[in-house]
């Protein structure tokens, strides 16, 4: 096999494709999958396994959803190290916020398709959160529509067949990210609309709606998570407490609105 490394998130490998009697040589991209370090003040806090493209909007995504900081404002990448075995973001936080994560002492080791891997125990998985203030309703007609353009806008995937996409969906268009986890390219989108003036929207995934994808979106006010898998009964119990919208199962003209059906109209 080679060993031709690329820059935009795939890599070339050489494969055997067999195809009934016959066998053929066949040069293919796969999707990266790296280790990402997230280092806080000089503190390693979280390792997840990611596709290192937009990793400044992950490093900014990741600290927002997670709770690291409650502001853009308070967060600055200070740089950006690649090395052999994965990458390095260190960010800068503000001490006080600093001080927060020692106390709660939560060290993720995470895996490209789990976002809670590592929490030392279950009263931090399950962080507690304030409702969404939210009263903004999307027609069924949008929201078919942006998973549409969640559809169109996902290179990696349409190169490797690997890839989760997240998008955020609002009147001007939409944001998308991917990534080999869905947590990771939710963080991504996050990170990249944190940086943008756009108006209210909902979140795409292309994936199921987890514990976690919720928990994030409400952490950051986004009242609205279309899905076009399944939900979990914990996603849906968490939706229904924080005032999240889950809407799944959201294909072709039908979907399924498990919470705060209001906002679909």
């Amino acid at each position: 096999m080679s060993n031709r490394m690329t820059t935009d998130g795939l890599h070339e490998v050489d494969a055997l494709r067999i195809a009934g009697d016959a066998r053929t040589p066949h040069a293919d991209r796969v999707v990266e999958e790296t280790p990402v370090a997230l280092l806080y003040n000089g503190s390693p806090f979280a390792v997840m396994m990611a596709t290192p493209t937009d990793l400044d909007d992950f490093a900014l995504g990741f600290a927002l959803s997670e709770g690291v900081i409650a502001a853009p404002d308070e967060f600055h990448l200070v740089d950006i190290v690649y090395s052999d075995d994965g990458v390095a973001l260190h960010a800068a936080i503000p001490q006080a916020r600093f001080d927060a994560l020692d106390a709660r002492s939560r060290n993720l080791a995470g895996r490209s398709g789990c976002g809670l891997c590592g929490t030392e125990s279950l009263q931090a998985a399950i962080r507690p959160l304030a409702p969404v203030q939210s009263s903004t309703r999307f027609p069924a007609a949008t929201i078919r529509e942006g998973l549409r353009l969640l559809a169109e806008r996902q290179p990696l995937n349409a190169a490797s067949g690997g890839v989760h996409a997240a998008g955020y969906v609002h009147a001007d268009g939409i944001v998308v990210r991917e990534d080999v986890g869905r947590h990771n390219a939710l963080d991504k989108v996050i990170g990249a609309i944190t940086k943008q003036t756009l108006g209210d929207g909902f979140f795409a995934i292309t994936s199921r709606a987890s514990y976690e994808i919720v928990h994030k979106a409400a952490t950051v006010g986004v009242g609205t998570v279309v899905a076009i898998s399944a939900p979990t009964a914990l996603a849906i119990r968490l939706a229904n407490a924080a005032g999240v919208t889950l809407v799944a199962f959201a294909r072709g003209d039908s979907m399924n609105v498990y919470t705060h059906a209001g906002r679909v109209v």
